[in-house]
């Protein structure tokens, strides 16, 4: 790896950190660089997830004191590890074609609910009369989908959490943030430790990687913190929605 291509992926995992702990979807800057220094999609895909992984960490670290009580996060914590799981076997034994079509549209998908998300509670989780049981299943099924994802690609899983997270937690969207920070981070763990051992990593990407996403996880997180949350929401909307054009016109153009 030449010394510019060493500074471009430091860039890029500075950058991706920043993102990630905002709004989400840093890997689409760190993928493509990647792919930028020579390492076929899969390789890069497996190594830009473990390389990540500590910038989320870094997220949890700066927004820790907007987490809710713990008994909240317990609860959702195994589900995010057994998504988590089932991504990486998916993403080592499957075809990556038929998700590359499928991912766009959960992006945006993921956006548009966020958007639109005081008119869609009344229809997830938050109906006249629900009951804390059908909410309680609700947001499994909503951080286990997502962590199946961030498992197999996880480019935009921090705007599909906030998204779906937004439905159905009773919490202002800086603490849901937190929450999607912590689950973001279970996730990178699970795939720090399935692909290090079954996946075509490139340790020498990680090694330059890593320590950026670090640093821009912890001070995106502390960014985060301070936004307002109508200009938090709208990042996030923006960004969720130019994520999903870009992976749309590349699953079409692919």
């Amino acid at each position: 790896m030449e010394i510019t291509e060493a500074l471009g992926l430091v860039a890029a995992g500075v950058a991706a950190g920043t993102v990630n702990a905002v709004a989400g979807g840093g890997s689409l800057i760190t993928f493509p660089a990647l792919i930028a220094v020579g390492l076929p999609p899969v390789a890069a895909n497996v190594t830009n997830s473990i390389a990540v992984s500590p910038g989320y960490l870094a997220s949890v670290a700066g927004s820790r004191q907007d987490l809710p009580d713990r008994r909240t996060l317990l609860r959702l914590v195994p589900t995010a590890i057994v998504g988590a799981v089932a991504g990486c076997v998916l993403l080592l034994t499957t075809p990556e074609r038929a998700f590359e079509l499928v991912v766009p549209f959960l992006v945006l998908g993921a956006a548009g609910t966020l958007a639109f998300q005081d008119r869609l509670r009344l229809l997830v989780g938050h109906r006249p009369g629900a009951g804390p049981r059908r909410r309680a299943l609700t947001r499994q099924g909503i951080v286990g989908l997502a962590s199946v994802y961030g498992g197999y690609f996880g480019a935009a899983l921090g705007v599909l959490l906030v998204a779906g997270l937004a439905l159905v937690l009773d919490e202002s969207l800086r603490r849901i943030t937190a929450v999607k920070n912590l689950l973001s981070a279970v996730v990178g763990l699970v795939t720090v430790a399935v692909f290090a051992v079954f996946g075509p990593v490139n340790w020498a990407g990680v090694a330059v990687l890593a320590p950026a996403t670090i640093v821009g996880g912890y001070a995106g997180a502390r960014l985060a913190r301070r936004l307002p949350p109508a200009v938090l929401k709208t990042v996030i909307v923006v960004f969720g929605t130019l994520i999903g054009l870009y992976l749309l016109y590349r699953a079409l153009s692919g």
